[in-house]
């Protein structure tokens, strides 16, 4: 791979970082970029799927197209294949022939059914929350080794650094949504909490001991009650403004 192919690939994921409207939108557009770029090296169709497994209990499949997130999907269902095993010993996995392979044997009598032979597992180097690996696909055997997978290495470790940084917009992004939901929660509670102390005269704890009670005998959450009382006695919704 030339400097000019590492520039250009650096400013294709850079565009997809911030083209795209969350996370399955950029892991969908690495899986394309990947598989386009080794479908040129390779001389072949290879397809591409990224998996993602954030907290060691939620997986995100995208890929470059809808067949290779099946094949993705199936590997992940079935718990076996050359993806599965990448994310759990941390180094590339080959499947050379599926014709011939004996470590999956399920698994690969469905990739030759769908007319795929080769498969590579590549792991991403993400950090201590998360996991992830990018998947090739190719429908001749023997279409993947050691020695043949320098560029695959490339795009895997260009597709990790711009996955963490991804991963760190995304959590920064939900860190923030709840947030904003949680002040909200908690608006609608002081506004509830305020118009019971003004009806029954009392001091705000025994105003959230009112709510607390209505809210256990009711087996409802806290907020639903105080959004009762609010649009009861308002006749309208309690809202939180943000400075913009």
């Amino acid at each position: 791979m030339t400097e000019d192919d590492l520039e250009d690939a650096f400013e294709r994921l850079h565009d997809l970082i911030t083209g795209a409207e969350d996370l399955k939108g950029f892991l969908d557009g690495v899986a394309g970029f990947a598989a386009e770029k080794m479908s040129r090296v390779r001389g072949t169709q290879i397809e591409c799927a990224v998996t993602l497994r954030r907290r060691k209990h939620s997986t995100t499949i995208a890929g470059s197209s809808e067949k290779a997130v099946m094949l993705d999907q199936i590997e992940q269902r079935m718990g076996e294949g050359p993806c599965v095993e990448a994310l759990e010993v941390g180094h590339p996995v080959i499947l050379s022939d599926a014709h011939n392979e004996k470590r999956w044997p399920n698994y690969c009598k469905v990739l030759s059914t769908e007319g795929y032979r080769s498969a590579v597992g590549i792991p991403l180097n993400l950090g201590p929350d998360s996991d992830g690996v990018l998947d090739f696909f190719a429908a001749p055997a023997n279409e993947f080794a050691p020695d043949t997978l320098g560029d695959a290495h490339v795009y895997a470790d260009m597709a990790a650094r711009t996955l963490r940084l991804a991963i760190r917009i995304s959590a920064a992004e939900q860190l923030a949504d709840n947030l904003k939901a949680a002040l909200e929660s908690r608006t609608v509670i002081d506004l509830a909490c305020g118009m019971i102390m003004a009806q029954n005269n009392c001091p705000q704890d025994e105003a959230i001991e009112i709510l607390k009670k209505a809210s256990s005998g009711r087996n409802e959450k806290l907020r639903v009650i105080a959004e009762e009382i609010v649009q009861r006695v308002s006749k309208s919704d309690a809202a939180t403004y943000f400075e913009e």
